[in-house]
């Protein structure tokens, strides 16, 4: 009876450590995906800047030709 008083805070101890480890794991998983996705989104607004600098200045050189 003893023993098994003795073994019960040895395997919560073990339980919280893989615990830990479990949400660590998960903790750092969702921060890559968070980061892949603001990267994306940064392509994203990027490309879009680009189509609009180019429209303006197709718009720019127009106006300048009927000068």
């Amino acid at each position: 009876m003893e023993a098994i008083l003795q073994l019960i805070p040895i395997i919560a101890v073990f339980g919280l450590i893989i615990l830990f480890f479990i949400s660590f794991t998960h903790f750092i998983k969702k921060l890559l995906i968070n980061s892949s996705a603001r990267t994306n989104n940064a392509n994203e607004i990027g490309k879009k800047l680009d189509m609009l600098i180019e429209q303006n200045e197709k718009i720019i050189s127009l106006l300048k030709e009927k000068k």
